[in-house]
């Protein structure tokens, strides 16, 4: 296969592989675009990319006037799956959903936190 380079910003390449500029780009799996334009995810068996993954930062007095937050986020470490964090992406991104009620949703449905907190 021969392919043409093209370099642009990340935020154009979505809108140029909907307008047929491009047929292919480098993406997240776990980018909402990626369901808003039904694109396929190829598997990358080179391993070209390395592997990113999400981890929580705060600040420390954060941490101090929410304790509870160690817990809530010690039961979900490693627990996202990619597709479900693309959902949740895509919840925010292209519905218009806020992040905080996305994520309340999940922690909901995953009995990590009760119906009433948050």
């Amino acid at each position: 296969m021969d392919f043409k380079v093209k370099t642009m910003e990340p935020s154009l390449r979505y809108q140029a592989i909907q307008h047929g500029d491009i047929q292919i780009l480098d993406a997240y799996s776990t980018d909402s675009e990626l369901l808003k334009y039904k694109l396929v995810l190829l598997k990358d068996d080179r391993q070209l990319f390395p592997p990113y993954q999400g981890a929580a930062f705060m600040r420390e007095e954060t941490l101090q006037k929410y304790p509870e937050l160690r817990n809530i986020l010690e039961k979900i470490s490693g627990k996202i799956t990619e597709e479900e964090m693309q959902r949740m992406n895509y919840e925010v991104d292209v519905k218009g959903r806020t992040a905080k009620e996305v994520a309340r949703e999940y922690l909901v449905k995953n009995g990590i936190l009760q119906e009433k907190i948050f």
